[in-house]
C-alpha cells in the first residue's frame, strides 16, 4: 500500500500546500483575517488557524470540496476587488449547504499553486476506484493513530485507535489480532501491518457465509460459480455471466485465472453493481417526449435564500448551489430598486438583498451544468411597470435565445411541449396580460396571485388584502408562453375553461386541503396543467412541508426550501436521484391519463392495482460515524425503515440496536411492509445512535424510490450525510448532508413478491 499518496506528494504544487501558506480567509468587506493553511500528510485534509487561535484550529478533507474557483469569482470577492486583485484571489465551493471559503494569497505564484494542486487532489479522489478508497481510509487511520509520526504504531495506540473507528473489543481479543499480525514480532506495527491487521479486524462472518455458500472450495468463486450468484441470488438475470466477466477484471487480482477471492467478493457489494439502487435507473432511461406536465419536477422555493425567511442572507451562491443540485424550477422575489434596478428578496422582511441582472447573469451561466433540461423561472412579481421593463430587458439581454419566448410550432396548443421539445430552454412563469395565442399591444392589469398576495401580508394584521388588479408590462407580459399564472378558482372551472399553459400555486395548506377532498379531480387537473406548491407563510425558519402528499396527487412544482436539510429534502434528493439526476422524473401512468380513477385515500379501486409484500433483512453495518466526539464513546445504532407514499402504504419499523458497536453491528432483523401503490412510494433508511435518556442521535440515511430497488440476496445501501431539522447538536453539521460518508454502508437482504 502506498503510506501517503506518495506519487501526489512529490507534485510541486501539492508540496506547496504541505508545506503550508499565509492565506488572508475573507468573508466581507471588514472581515478579513491572516490563517494558516497546510495540507496534512494524508494528502487529504486541509488545516487552517489563525495565530490568535491558539491551539485551536478547523480542518475539511479534499472530498468536501466540490471545485475551486480562480480569481473574483464569488460575491465576497468581487465586492473587494478593488482591494485584492484577480491573479491572488480563489474561492473553494464545497459540497452540501457549506459556505464557500474565499481565500487571498500573497502572490500570484502561491495563489496557483493551491489552485492546480486542489485541483489535482479533487480529481485524485473522484477517480480513485472502491480498493482505492479502501486503502486511503485505513491509511489515514493509521496516520491519525501514530501521533508521533514514527511509521508505526503500538498496542496502546491501537487500543486508542479502536475506540476512534467505533470498536468496543476485549483487550484479550485486541492484543491477539494485533499479535497475529506483527509479523517481525517487534511489538509495533507498520502500514502493511496495520492493513493485515484492519483486515482481520473488518471480517465479516455474514459476508463470508454467504460467499462459502457459493464456492466449490470455500476460498474462491469461478466464473461460473460468480454467474450463478449473481443469477440466482442477485436476480440478474440473461446478464449474469457478462456481469461475472466484467466484475472479475474490474475488482480481481487473479484476472486470468478467472476467479473472485473473499476480498473481490467484498469489494463487489460495495460497489454501484451490488448496490441497493438498480444502476440502469441512476442513469437517464425515462421517456422524456410527454408534455410537461407528466413529470415530477425538482423546485425549489425562494431560491435566492441561504437560511430563514426573515433575516437570512439573499445569494447568487443559493441560486448555483440549487441548480447544481438538479433543481428545474427557481424563484424570484422582484421588488423595485431605489436607483431604478429591480431588486430580489424577501419583502416586507430584513433578508439582504441583491440585484436581479445578476440573478438572471447567474441563471445563464449554472442552469445547464447539472441538467440539459428546461429551467422554470418563476417570477413573483411586486415591481411596477417601469422596472418590470427593466426586468424584461435584463432577462432578453442576457439569456437571448436560451429564453424561450414564442410558440415552438407557432399553434394554438393543445398540451403543453415536452422537455425533449425544451432542451436547453429557460421558461418563464409569470402574470400575462394575453394568451400565447393572441396579440395584445399597451399596459393592462391582471390579478394578483395568491402567493403574491401572502407576501404582501399587512404586518400589523398578518392579513392578506382584498384581491387586487396589479399593472403588467406589455414587454414582461410578452415573455411569457407556456407557464402563463392565473388564479386557481375550483376543478369544474378549470376543467371548463382552463388551457393547458396555465399555472397556479397553492399554499400547503390549500394543497393538503384539496388533496383530501378532491384527490381524484386534482390528480386528472395535474394530468394537463401544471400546479405549483410553496411552503406556508408561518415557516419564517425555513422548514419544508411533506412534499409526498403532493406528489401522491401528481402536483409536478412541489417547491422546497432547499437550503434547509432534513427529512423533507432526503426525500425530494431520493425521488430525484434516478433518471439521471436530471431533475425530471416520469409520473406513473395511471397519472397520466386525464379519465384517471386513482384516488390516493382509495388505490385499491384504480385500474391495474398491484399491490406488492417488501422484506427488508437488515443484515449488517459497516463502519458508522461517531456522533458523540466525547472520548471513549461508541454508537449503538439502530436502523429504522420509514416507506412514504399513498396514505395506507406510510409505515415505520426498526431493528433492536446494538450495544457498543459502530465498526461492525450484525441485527439479521427483517421486516415486512405491504405495498399498494408502489408507483410512488419512497423507502428511507436511517441509522440514529440509541440513547436512553434522551433523543437518539442521527448518523446517516439513504433514501430511494420503490421502482428503483433492486432485490437479491445482499445489498449495500451507502449512508448519506445528512442531519434533520431539531437534531443538529454542536458536534454535527446539517451543511453537510447528502454527502456520502465513506465507507459507511448497510448490508440488507430485499425481497419484493406479489400481496396476496
Amino acid at each position: 500500500m502506498d503510506p501517503g499518496g506518495s506519487h501526489i506528494k512529490d507534485d510541486p504544487d501539492v508540496k506547496v500546500m504541505m508545506a503550508g501558506s499565509i492565506l488572508k480567509k475573507v468573508k466581507s468587506r471588514s472581515w478579513k483575517k491572516q490563517q494558516h493553511f497546510c495540507l496534512l500528510e494524508d494528502a487529504v485534509t486541509i488545516v487552517y488557524k489563525s495565530k490568535s487561535a491558539g491551539k485551536g484550529h478547523s480542518t475539511f478533507s479534499i472530498s468536501d470540496v466540490e471545485e475551486v474557483r480562480e480569481g473574483h469569482q464569488s460575491e465576497v470577492l468581487q465586492s473587494t476587488a478593488e482591494e485584492f486583485p484577480a491573479e491572488l484571489c480563489f474561492t473553494l465551493v464545497f459540497h452540501g449547504r457549506q459556505g464557500n471559503l474565499d481565500l487571498v494569497a500573497k502572490t500570484p505564484e502561491e495563489a496557483k499553486a493551491w489552485i492546480k494542486g486542489v485541483r489535482k487532489l479533487i480529481h485524485k479522489a473522484q477517480t480513485m476506484d472502491e480498493k482505492e478508497r479502501q486503502d486511503q481510509w485505513v491509511r489515514n487511520w493509521f496516520l491519525k493513530a501514530d501521533k508521533n509520526k514514527a511509521g508505526k504504531i503500538n498496542f496502546k495506540e491501537v487500543q486508542t485507535l479502536l475506540k476512534m473507528m467505533n470498536v468496543e473489543m476485549k483487550e484479550g481479543s485486541a492484543l491477539d489480532l494485533f499479535t497475529r499480525a506483527d509479523k517481525s514480532e517487534s511489538g509495533s506495527l507498520e502500514i502493511e501491518h496495520f492493513v493485515h491487521f484492519y483486515k482481520m479486524l473488518a471480517q465479516r462472518d455474514e459476508v463470508r457465509k454467504v460467499f462459502k455458500d457459493c464456492s466449490g472450495d470455500g476460498e474462491n468463486l469461478l466464473l461460473e460459480e460468480l454467474e450463478t450468484f449473481l443469477s440466482v441470488k442477485q436476480h440478474e438475470g440473461g446478464q449474469s455471466y457478462q456481469l461475472a466477466k466484467m466484475l472479475i477484471d474490474l475488482l480481481c487480482a487473479a484476472k486470468k485465472q478467472r476467479i473472485m477471492s473473499l476480498d473481490g467478493f467484498q469489494s463487489y457489494l460495495c460497489s454501484q453493481e451490488g448496490s441497493i439502487f438498480k444502476p440502469k435507473h441512476l442513469d437517464l432511461h425515462q421517456d422524456m417526449s410527454q408534455p410537461l406536465s407528466h413529470y415530477f419536477i425538482s423546485s425549489s422555493h425562494n431560491t435566492y435564500l441561504l437560511e430563514d425567511q426573515l433575516l437570512g442572507q439573499s445569494s447568487l451562491e443559493a441560486y448555483i448551489k440549487a441548480l447544481k443540485r438538479g433543481c428545474r424550477c427557481v424563484e424570484v422575489d422582484c421588488w423595485d430598486g431605489s436607483d431604478g434596478e429591480p431588486i430580489v428578496y424577501h419583502g416586507h422582511t430584513l433578508t439582504s438583498k441583491i440585484l436581479f441582472r445578476d440573478v438572471i447573469s447567474t441563471l445563464k451561466e449554472y442552469a445547464f451544468k447539472a441538467s440539459d433540461f428546461p429551467v422554470i423561472l418563476s417570477i413573483e412579481n411586486h415591481c411596477g411597470v417601469g422596472q418590470q421593463t427593466v426586468m424584461a430587458q435584463h432577462l432578453s439581454k442576457i439569456l437571448g435565445d436560451t429564453l424561450l419566448t414564442t410558440l415552438l410550432d407557432g399553434q394554438v396548443p393543445q398540451q403543453l411541449p415536452s422537455p425533449q421539445e425544451l432542451k436547453g430552454k429557460i421558461l418563464l412563469k409569470a402574470k400575462k396580460l394575453n394568451n400565447p395565442e393572441d396579440c395584445l399591444d399597451g399596459t393592462q392589469t391582471d390579478e394578483v396571485s395568491d402567493e403574491e398576495a401572502e407576501d404582501a401580508e399587512s404586518p400589523s394584521t398578518g392579513k392578506p388584502p382584498a384581491r387586487k388588479k396589479s399593472k403588467l408590462s406589455k414587454e414582461l407580459s410578452d415573455l411569457v408562453v407556456y407557464c402563463k399564472s392565473v388564479h386557481f378558482r375550483d376543478f369544474e372551472h378549470a376543467r371548463s375553461h382552463a388551457k393547458c399553459y396555465e399555472i397556479s400555486s397553492f399554499s400547503e395548506k390549500k394543497a393538503k386541503a384539496l388533496a383530501k377532498d378532491e384527490g381524484t379531480d386534482f390528480v386528472r387537473y395535474n394530468t394537463r396543467q401544471l400546479s405549483r406548491i410553496y411552503p406556508g407563510g408561518i415557516r419564517a425558519g425555513s422548514s419544508n412541508y411533506n412534499p409526498q402528499e403532493m406528489w401522491n396527487v401528481g402536483c409536478q412544482i412541489v417547491a422546497l426550501n432547499f437550503q434547509t436539510a432534513g427529512l423533507e429534502m432526503d426525500l425530494n434528493d431520493g425521488l430525484f436521484r434516478q433518471n439521471g439526476c436530471c431533475g425530471y422524473v416520469l409520473k406513473p401512468d395511471f397519472m397520466r391519463d386525464s379519465n384517471t380513477q386513482f384516488s390516493p385515500d382509495k388505490p385499491e379501486e384504480r385500474q391495474g392495482y398491484k399491490p406488492l409484500r417488501l422484506s427488508i433483512q437488515v443484515i449488517s453495518g459497516q463502519q458508522l460515524p461517531k456522533v458523540n466526539q466525547k472520548e471513549g464513546s461508541i454508537v449503538d445504532p439502530l436502523v429504522r425503515v420509514q416507506i412514504f407514499g399513498v396514505p395506507g402504504d406510510q409505515r415505520v419499523k426498526e431493528t433492536p440496536y446494538i450495544n457498543n458497536n459502530g465498526f461492525n453491528p450484525v441485527w439479521n432483523e427483517t421486516l415486512h411492509f405491504d405495498i399498494h401503490t408502489p408507483e410512488l412510494a419512497l423507502v428511507r433508511f436511517e441509522v440514529e445512535d440509541h440513547d436512553k435518556a434522551s433523543r437518539n442521535d442521527f448518523i446517516g440515511q439513504f433514501t430511494l424510490p420503490f421502482t428503483c430497488i433492486q432485490a437479491g440476496e445482499q445489498r449495500d445501501s451507502s449512508l448519506l450525510n445528512t442531519f434533520p431539522l431539531l437534531r443538529i447538536s454542536s458536534h454535527t453539521s446539517p451543511l453537510q448532508d447528502g454527502i456520502a460518508i465513506p465507507p459507511a454502508s448497510l448490508f440488507v437482504n430485499i425481497s419484493i413478491s406479489a400481496l396476496t
